[in-house]
């Protein structure tokens, strides 16, 4: 599953993150990485952004981009 698929207040465990190297980077520099904890706090009406928190940063980023981050539930 990726987190494009994840409703406002679930939360999941980042399993990959299968992107370039710049979106990667940009990525890991928010620890966006394998195994941190990841929320979903709010997704805009057009459904083209999502906030997302990751330990306590909050970070928007495009819908289109979520798709590449693969996800698991929660254990």
């Amino acid at each position: 599953m990726t987190l494009d698929k994840l409703n406002i207040g679930e939360s999941a465990i980042i399993k990959a993150v299968n992107c370039e190297n710049a979106l990667k980077n940009r990525f890991y520099s928010f620890g966006m990485v394998k195994g941190s904890k990841v929320y979903i706090e709010e997704v805009t009406l057009t459904k083209s952004t999502m906030e997302i928190r990751i330990n306590t940063t909050k970070v928007a980023i495009r819908l289109s981009e979520a798709k590449k981050i693969e996800i698991e539930n929660e254990q």
